[in-house]
């Protein structure tokens, strides 16, 4: 059976023509959808609308902002988009739309128009340029954020089914990345389309994904257990769905990046508040909770998820093959602003809820092994990490699936800024 036309799926390709008929389309989508009169539609060309759209548009009464998500075969995936409603009800600090639409390919949001900037806009300028004070008070707002966000977690965690969790949309974000899912084949969808049976150019070395997807990579002298084809077996079993109940759930917005995030500036302090609530649950599966503000507020940046050309210009990367083993070097690593991030998110979200999970008998034996697995597909599923497949080139290429199997995979010996990070926020290690 045919799937329904999805009226968000045809916008967001014609967008990039950049034409104005996308801005047609769109307005008569509004105007179909909530009666109103839309002038002056514009879209917004920016780095972090991966899977997105969002922009402006005035009517006689005010001037407002829209944005939506679509995923490729969203109607046959699991979850209701948009349940706007769940977080203000337990008490996070969310924008609440004034328009809202779940119909199947026309979900959309439309929000009063605001002047704030959003965080990712923020942080960016300050990976660019580092300006203490002002880097100190953004993380001070992300730690009062993380400790609000922290406490709702505490409050609605509960026990739940294999049946809740699956029923939550957040899957589309991993396990049904790497699924059609139509026939639940794998692999499939985003993965299969993105890498099975492609070429992948580095500095120093190009590899086919079947001699890619065994090698294990030492990147600047570390050498790490799990290749990239290993890790994306063990997310397709361990990040099932029906698998995913036994660290209970919690109510949780699921896709908090910073371009969802924004940042209210009164001076002296900051405050942040959500937005785009798209894949807000209330069984989100408790270990995939922070898994998405984790990896792309810190580790995809500086640069090379978001801004892969200037990637290229602030870094070097190579790498060669020696024997069965990838060696990489790069000259790639995380801003101060980011690294203070990464200190908040452990101190102040990751050790206290698994703390918690802990003390309530909830907390998985391989918790790092389901916290790793998401971490590693944040990036390899978002968007496709190959050189020359869309925006990317062979440097950030290099540096991004590297940043994916350090994400992912336990380092053989030594130590890296992650294995840190998980030392840090174990519960059993005091």
């Amino acid at each position: 059976m045919p799937q329904p036309t999805s009226r968000t799926a045809e916008i967001r390709k014609i967008a990039k023509s950049g034409d104005g008929q996308a801005e047609r389309m769109l307005a008569d989508l509004l105007r179909d959808l909530f009666k109103i009169e839309p002038r002056n539609v514009a879209i917004n060309h920016d780095q972090y609308s991966l899977n997105s759209l969002n922009g402006f548009f005035d009517t006689d009464d005010d001037q407002f902002f829209f944005k939506f998500h679509q995923e490729e075969g969203e109607e046959a995936m699991s979850g209701e988009y948009y349940r706007a409603d769940i977080l203000a009800r337990a008490g996070l600090p969310v924008d609440q739309p004034l328009l809202i639409s779940v119909l199947p390919g026309e979900q959309i949001l439309v929000y009063r128009r605001r002047t704030d900037p959003r965080f990712s806009d923020v942080l960016r300028a300050l990976d660019l340029k580092d300006d203490p004070p002002a880097r100190a008070k953004a993380v001070e707002a992300e730690r009062q954020m993380s400790e609000a966000v922290l406490e709702v977690y505490r409050e609605t965690l509960h026990a739940v089914t294999p049946q809740n969790v699956a029923a939550e949309p957040i899957h589309r974000l991993f396990y049904e990345r790497l699924i059609d899912p139509p026939t639940g084949s794998y692999p499939g969808g985003r993965m299969a389309s993105f890498y099975v049976g492609k070429e992948f150019a580095f500095p120093g070395v190009t590899l086919d994904w079947q001699a890619l997807s065994r090698l294990p990579f030492e990147i600047n002298g570390v050498k790490y257990r799990d290749s990239l084809g290993v890790l994306f077996n063990e997310a397709h079993e361990r990040l099932n769905p029906v698998r995913l109940a036994d660290a209970g759930g919690v109510v949780a917005h699921g896709d908090a990046h910073n371009a969802n995030v924004w940042y209210e500036d009164h001076g002296d302090t900051a405050h942040l508040s959500f937005f785009d609530p798209a894949f807000a649950g209330e069984h989100i599966p408790t270990l995939l909770a922070e898994v998405k503000t984790t990896f792309h507020n810190i580790l995809a940046h500086p640069f090379w998820l978001y801004d892969p050309a200037l990637a290229s210009e602030h870094y070097t990367a190579a790498a060669i093959l020696d024997g069965d083993l990838l060696r990489v070097t790069t000259s790639y690593e995380v801003s101060p602003v980011r690294r203070d991030l990464l200190s908040v998110k452990a101190e102040a979200m990751w050790k206290p809820l698994l703390t918690d999970l802990k003390a309530r008998d909830m907390l998985p034996e391989d918790w790092r092994r389901v916290v790793r697995l998401g971490l590693f597909l944040c990036p390899t599923l978002v968007m496709n990490l190959r050189a020359g497949a869309t925006s990317h080139n062979p440097v950030s290429s290099l540096v991004g699936l590297s940043s994916a199997i350090m994400a992912g995979s336990e380092p053989v010996a030594g130590q890296d800024m992650l294995s840190r990070f998980f030392d840090v926020i174990d519960p059993d290690r005091g």
